[in-house]
């Protein structure tokens, strides 16, 4: 509210600065009959009360008008300068400086990811993609949450991520994919109607409480629904059927916040003279030490371990596994 009220005063004091100098212009132009020349340069030595000879020998009528115009420039300009320091000393240029120097860096990246919240889950989210090294902007509402991401140097956007000019503020017509984790399933519903429009390409995953949302945030246009509740009692159920395939499967996939046991290698993205060769000539083991446990192939199925002999096809993808030295290898090799 404050920020809107200085704002709004910088504003209205800009204006009459502007005002003051075009009604002076005019007169002296249209009153008085001087050049165009004549009449600007006089109402600028006037109002700056440079103290300049006139352009002309003043008339009763010229002296009058020019009073005014030298008060009510002094009036306008004291208001202009008071206007402009309590904007300043208030801390919102700088502010609104660095709100600049983050949208610049924003409107540079090209298939990030955008994160709508960042309560819990958002938070687990921004660390498993920094540890894959992707880049992510951050929508959130809580001016808190936002200075303490604005301190880590985390891009983020303020606003309501329902709304189509913050998504469009984070990006999102160049965004590969969007992650939304907010706590009501009604705003989450908005966020992906919002951003499948602007965005029919992107990837989107949605973050589910209720098992009546799910539906609706796939016919909303989610990929992928995600229901942490459900998720978690299966987890912990496993865990009694299965305790040691679930304890070896979780220090896979969230062995650490900084390291990763599974990397997705898309065939598209290996060298054109791999593809309608085998999996035994990718030769991955030799090269990074990483093993092939898994092939999506081009119809969306899934292959468990791979025989050898499969061939790759062109927009498949492949499952490794490997240690984080391993990986941190593969992704130097593709």
């Amino acid at each position: 509210m404050i920020t809107r009220l200085l704002q709004s005063r910088l504003r209205k004091a800009i204006a009459f600065s502007v005002l003051i100098l075009v009604s002076g212009w005019a007169g002296y132009q249209y009153v008085f009959g001087y050049s165009f020349i004549d009449a600007l340069y006089q109402t600028i030595i006037t109002v700056s009360t440079t103290g300049f000879r006139e352009v002309h020998e003043f008339g009763e009528g010229e002296k009058i008008f020019t009073i005014g115009l030298i008060l009510s420039s002094l009036i306008i300009f004291g208001y202009a300068v008071s206007s402009f320091s309590e904007y300043l000393i208030s801390g919102q240029f700088f502010y609104q400086l660095k709100i600049k120097q983050v949208q610049k860096k924003i409107e540079a990246l090209t298939g990030h990811t955008i994160v709508c919240g960042y309560g819990r889950n958002g938070r687990q989210a921004l660390a498993k993609l920094d540890s894959y090294k992707q880049q992510v902007v951050i929508i959130e509402q809580d001016k808190e949450i936002i200075e303490a991401l604005d301190s880590r140097g985390i891009l983020n956007v303020e606003g309501d991520a329902s709304l189509d000019e913050t998504l469009i503020k984070a990006g999102i017509y160049r965004a590969a994919n969007l992650i939304t984790v907010l706590p009501s399933d009604a705003d989450n519903l908005f966020v992906v109607l919002t951003a499948k429009q602007l965005n029919k390409q992107c990837k989107i995953i949605s973050r589910a409480s209720k098992e009546t949302s799910n539906s609706k945030l796939k016919i909303a246009g989610a990929d992928n629904v995600i229901m942490p509740d459900k998720l978690g009692g299966a987890h912990m159920a496993m865990l009694v059927v299965t305790p040691d395939v679930i304890e070896f499967v979780d220090r896979l996939t969230i062995e650490g916040d900084t390291t990763a046991n599974l990397e997705e290698i898309a065939v598209n993205d290996l060298p054109t003279s791999y593809i309608g060769k085998t999996i035994l000539d990718l030769d991955l083991r030799r090269k990074s030490g990483c093993t092939v446990i898994g092939y999506k192939s081009p119809e969306q199925e899934y292959v468990i371990n791979p025989d050898a002999s499969l061939t790759l096809t062109a927009d498949a993808n492949l499952i490794v596994l490997g240690r984080p030295e391993q990986i941190q290898k593969l992704r130097e090799l593709f």
